[in-house]
């Protein structure tokens, strides 16, 4: 069990590190790094019927037994790191930052038009 719970361990780290970075690519002697922003989530469950009765009865009444189950996930690609002539510059993807800015934009805007308004009175 022990050997289990190391080598799922072991997993989930290079997982997350493969995830976040992707592989090396030379182009024209430049290396690109791809760098992403990714997170999981995962859930469980399990149970077991605390009333007494028939399974029609414990649906019923709310208490089928228990189990249950989730899962999710999500990477965002958010840049590079480009490297040439001994340095490397992060390059930002604009469409995350894009997709990022809009709705910030948007809730900053109403904030400041509802704090304008408050004042005003």
């Amino acid at each position: 069990m022990a050997d289990l719970v190391e080598t799922l361990t072991d997993s989930l780290k290079k997982l997350g590190i493969d995830a976040a970075y992707g592989a090396p690519v030379e182009i024209d002697g430049a290396t690109i790094v791809p760098v992403a922003l990714a997170w999981s989530g995962f859930g469980g469950g399990t149970g077991t019927a605390s009333s007494p009765g028939t399974v029609t009865e414990r649906i019923a009444a709310g208490d089928a037994g228990g189990e249950g189950f989730g899962g999710g996930g999500a990477t965002i690609p958010i840049g590079a790191y480009v490297a040439s002539g001994g340095t490397a510059v992060f390059q930002p993807n604009v469409v995350a930052l894009a997709a990022v800015a809009i709705p910030l934009v948007w809730t900053t805007g109403h904030a400041l038009a509802r704090i304008i308004r408050a004042l005003k009175r």
